[in-house]
This record gives C-alpha cells, sequence and structure tokens, in this order.
C-alpha cells in the first residue's frame, strides 16, 4: 500500500514538472499580454516635446485632434520603443506631406528626426508638387508614397490609401528586425530592418552618411511637420510595447 502511495505521489510531481516546463495547456492560464498605452487622447499633449527642445512648440489641440503651425518642428515622444504595435489615424489636406518616424535618436547634434529614423510616409499621392533641379513638376516616386517606408520600400499595395481630406488609418509593428507598415488595414510594406538587402539600400540613398546608416533597435517616435503650408490632423494614437 505503502509503495502504491509513493508511486502516486511520484508521478503527480512528474505531471506538475512537465506542467511548469512545457506550459499549461487549459483556459485558465492565459499569456500575460501588456496593455495599450494612449499616446493621443484628444485632451493633452503629455508624453511629447518638440525634437531637441524641453516642450511642445508649434502643436495643438483641435477639436480633439492634433495638428500644428509648421513652427516646432517634429513632435517627439518622451519615451523609447523598441518591440511595438504602433496605431493611428491621420487627415491630410491636398497638397500636404507629412509621416511618423520611428527609432528616433534624439541627439543635439543630428538635426532634424529623418537623419536617424524610418519614416511611414504620409503625403497626397496625387496631388502634391514635386519639382527638379531645373523646376520642372515631376510626380511623386513610388517609394514616396503613403504607407512606403520612405525613399525605400514602395507601397506593396497601391490601392491602400484614401484621398486626402478623408481619415487614414495608419499602423508599424516592429518585432525584432522584421517592421511592417499598414495601411487601412492592407500591408503595405514588410522588409528586415538592418540585414544585407537593407544595408545595401542604404548605401544607395541620400541617408548613407546619416546616422540613418546605423542599425539601432530603440528610439523614439516623433510626428513630423515639414511647414506651415502643409497641413496635418492626428487622432486616436496608441502603442502596445510587445
Amino acid at each position: 500500500m505503502k509503495k502504491n502511495i509513493n508511486t502516486s505521489i511520484t508521478k503527480a510531481i512528474a505531471a506538475f514538472l512537465i506542467l511548469v516546463t512545457f506550459g499549461f495547456t487549459s483556459d485558465f492560464v492565459k499569456p500575460i499580454q501588456k496593455k495599450w498605452e494612449s499616446l493621443f487622447d484628444g485632451k493633452t499633449l503629455t508624453g511629447w516635446h518638440s525634437y531637441n527642445q524641453d516642450k511642445v512648440v508649434g502643436w495643438m489641440i483641435e477639436d480633439g485632434m492634433l495638428t500644428t503651425d509648421g513652427s516646432g518642428g517634429d513632435l517627439t515622444t518622451d519615451k523609447e520603443y523598441g518591440d511595438f504595435d504602433l496605431r493611428f489615424e491621420f487627415k491630410i489636406p491636398a497638397g500636404s506631406n507629412s509621416g511618423v518616424l520611428y527609432k528616433v535618436i534624439e541627439k543635439q547634434e543630428i538635426k532634424r528626426t529623418v537623419h536617424s529614423a524610418p519614416e511611414y510616409q504620409i503625403i497626397d499621392d496625387t496631388g502634391y508638387i514635386v519639382k527638379n533641379a531645373q523646376g520642372e513638376q515631376i510626380g511623386l516616386k513610388e517609394s514616396q508614397k503613403s504607407g512606403a517606408n520612405y525613399d525605400m520600400n514602395a507601397p506593396l499595395d497601391k490601392t491602400a490609401f484614401k484621398p486626402a481630406g478623408t481619415w487614414n488609418k495608419g499602423r508599424i509593428v516592429v518585432k525584432g528586425s522584421n517592421v511592417k507598415h499598414y495601411l487601412n488595414n492592407k500591408l503595405v510594406a514588410d522588409y528586415t530592418y538592418g540585414d544585407a538587402n537593407w544595408l545595401k539600400q542604404v548605401q544607395e540613398s541620400k541617408f548613407k552618411d546619416w546616422p540613418y546608416a546605423t542599425p539601432h533597435h530603440k528610439g523614439k517616435i516623433a510626428l513630423q511637420s515639414h511647414n506651415a503650408k502643409e497641413k496635418m490632423w492626428f487622432r486616436s494614437i496608441r502603442i502596445q510595447e510587445l
């Protein structure tokens, strides 16, 4: 009898150790997910500052939307992020240009966010005017259109962007070296940050002599402001660290 009890106890302990080692399969144990963090709730600019400044300049809240008069440069998060899922909504008028940058390195010697950070492009795909050195009007390159990894990866789906004047949904997912952009729930960019192909592209681009060219995992998030003529609006900005 004692032998049977000892055997039962041994089996129970072994079963428990297997569960601990390989994970519980029952529904009462759920993986812990980090909560969504609101970066802009339509009420305050807490958690943000103008790039390379200690306060917010030129950005304001209008009817629950985040916008700018173009005077303060890019708006930057106080916090750095590594792996994350960032979601936001944006609207631009005809002829405007903006973007959401990530992996931003903030240092006084780095004058602009784009010098260190990839950019989720936001632009009026059909109405933005681009001119060459001779002053002639030319069209945008595919890698400069909305949802692109700016000047690196053209949008995978050319139908994703809704016209200027309407709200669009943006999403950026960074997990390890993989980066994905979504536009209105459609995958528009999918690349491996820092791999051989990425490094080759950078060396053939205007980014090659910038801090951008040195891969780095963590950085701040920034909303781009070109000038007072190029207006934009953001709302419902939230992030989940992965």
